[in-house]
């Protein structure tokens, strides 16, 4: 009986240890662009995964996942750019600068990070010009919403 008890202990903390060992991540407006497959789908206020080989996609896509369960990754907002040539660097520097401040009104934990899923020159070609801004932790995956509640 003790040795069941004990391995189903064991079987308990694994994911828990997973996490705590896991080394610290950091994402950037590169991590995930408007054109990572599975990130169009994503509305603000969900969670979804890292990206990840998918053999029915042929390749890495993100997907949605329960806030309620361990997940990756927050959309916490959505956030407009001006019309405008598209740079990069002036795209990735307002997505930035936007999502920061929605971080900090939303007093989302102090121990987590943000970044921006930025428009790519292609999608901003075809009118993208929304950024989304995605909370996270740098130390292992979400244990629930980031959102304060209502």
């Amino acid at each position: 009986m003790l040795g069941v008890v004990l391995g189903l202990c064991a079987v308990t903390l694994a994911p828990a240890r997973a996490d705590l060992t896991r080394a610290s991540v950091h994402k950037d407006e590169h991590f995930v662009t408007a054109e990572t497959p599975g990130i169009l789908d994503i509305e603000a206020g969900e969670c979804f995964t890292d990206p990840a080989f998918h053999p029915s996609a042929g390749g890495e896509v993100v997907l949605y996942t329960p806030c309620g369960q361990r997940s990756d990754n927050q959309a916490y907002s959505f956030v407009h750019l001006p019309d405008g040539p598209f740079d990069r660097d002036r795209v990735a520097a307002q997505a930035w600068d936007r999502c920061e401040r929605g971080f900090t009104v939303l007093s989302i934990d102090a121990a987590l990070d943000f970044y921006p899923v930025v428009p790519t020159r292609e999608t901003w070609a075809d009118g993208d010009r929304d950024v989304m801004c995605v909370a996270y932790d740098p130390a292992g995956s979400l244990a629930g919403s980031v959102l304060p509640r209502a």
